[in-house]
């Protein structure tokens, strides 16, 4: 593609209104690389899968709407002024409860991995909201797009249950339904596959554009492979799972860790019936400061891409520098610019901006 193409993109006329479905969570971290046990401060900020999509499609100029349930006293205040400095437009945001969920986060060094501690999840205000909590029908007809996570479906059956619900209405209404697999094996728990594989189908059923890999097609859906390698393996599921479940576009990533500790990002786009083709961007090595929420900035160029109707080659190369800026900041949401990104895909990295 031109250079001169790479500088302007083709836009939608009007931004569309996406929404993200879930949690929004507190982030406790300690400062540099310390562990819990050696700190008496926590800087705190406020994030989650949702959130972080939104926070990148806010950038890219979009109307960002979570549609969640934070507590009704000062910690909620707090949470809700965060999300709106990051862009997040209020509208759907329900006040109940008194709990909101926590991670504390130990940043790795070398040898030890970084750790996430989940605390008071099962009580937030968002996991306990009740059925019919939400008006969904009716948000159904004022967004074009929802990104649902599936760190929510882990919670319990209610949450379950309304995540499938919103998803029939969106469908109803002709909306855009996301699905973002993201199994956590931690809080699904002993025997989690099982648990999750017939809501993660009933999600893809319901989906138009899913992310997710190879891994999530094996372990999660169940799905037998043939091949051996990473790759062969995801030739052979994601063609497999887009035409079973009929879905338009699934993309993902596959990540390593070189010797060096630089994190290396290979990222694909498979675009369905009648394409029915993958699409590479190509491979990424760089150093990482801050790894987590970088898949959800991942997510933000896949969707901003398929919503402004560029080639899926443009979309996943966008995405895949929108990942890597990502691993840049400190803090789980992204904050580039699509100027910014678009610089990262044609000049790579760059010497003191003047």
């Amino acid at each position: 593609m031109p250079e001169a193409a790479e500088s302007a993109p083709r836009r939608p006329a009007a931004a569309p209104r996406i929404a993200a479905f879930g949690e929004v969570m507190m982030r406790l971290e300690t400062p540099g690389v310390r562990l819990l046990s050696q700190t008496d401060t926590l800087q705190v900020s406020y994030s989650g899968s949702g959130v972080n999509v939104l926070s990148g499609l806010s950038r890219f100029g979009y109307s960002a709407l979570p549609v969640t349930t934070l507590p009704d006293n000062p910690i909620g205040d707090a949470a809700e002024a965060n999300l709106r400095k990051l862009g997040l437009l209020p509208d759907h945001i329900r006040r109940e409860g008194a709990n909101l969920g926590m991670y504390f986060l130990e940043t790795g060094f070398g040898a030890r991995p970084s750790r996430v501690t989940y605390a008071n999840r099962a009580q937030s205000s968002f996991n306990t909201a009740g059925e019919g909590a939400y008006p969904f029908a009716q948000i159904a007809q004022s967004v074009d797009a929802v990104h649902f996570c599936g760190i929510s479906l882990a919670m319990n059956d209610t949450v379950r249950r309304s995540a499938v619900a919103f998803a029939e209405a969106l469908k109803a209404a002709g909306k855009t339904v996301v699905f973002d697999c993201n199994y956590r094996p931690a809080l699904w728990g002993e025997g989690g596959y099982d648990k999750a594989r017939p809501w993660y189908k009933r999600m893809l059923s319901l989906a138009d554009l899913v992310m997710m890999n190879e891994n999530d097609a094996m372990h999660v859906l169940g799905m037998p492979a043939s091949a051996e390698s990473r790759a062969e393996r995801l030739a052979e599921l994601i063609p497999e799972t887009a035409g079973h479940y009929a879905i338009g576009t699934i993309a993902g990533t596959h990540r390593g860790i070189e010797a060096d500790g630089r994190h290396s990002l290979a990222a694909f786009l498979y675009r369905g019936e009648p394409d029915r083709r993958f699409y590479w961007a190509e491979p990424l090595t760089f150093p990482v400061y801050d790894r987590i929420g970088a898949g959800d900035a991942y997510t933000s160029g896949i969707l901003h891409g398929e919503l402004s109707g560029w080639t899926p080659d443009r979309t996943v190369r966008f995405a895949a520098a929108a990942s890597m800026l990502a691993h840049t900041v400190p803090g789980d949401t992204p904050f580039s610019s699509e100027a910014q990104i678009v610089r990262a895909m044609t000049e790579g990295f760059g010497d003191i901006e003047r």
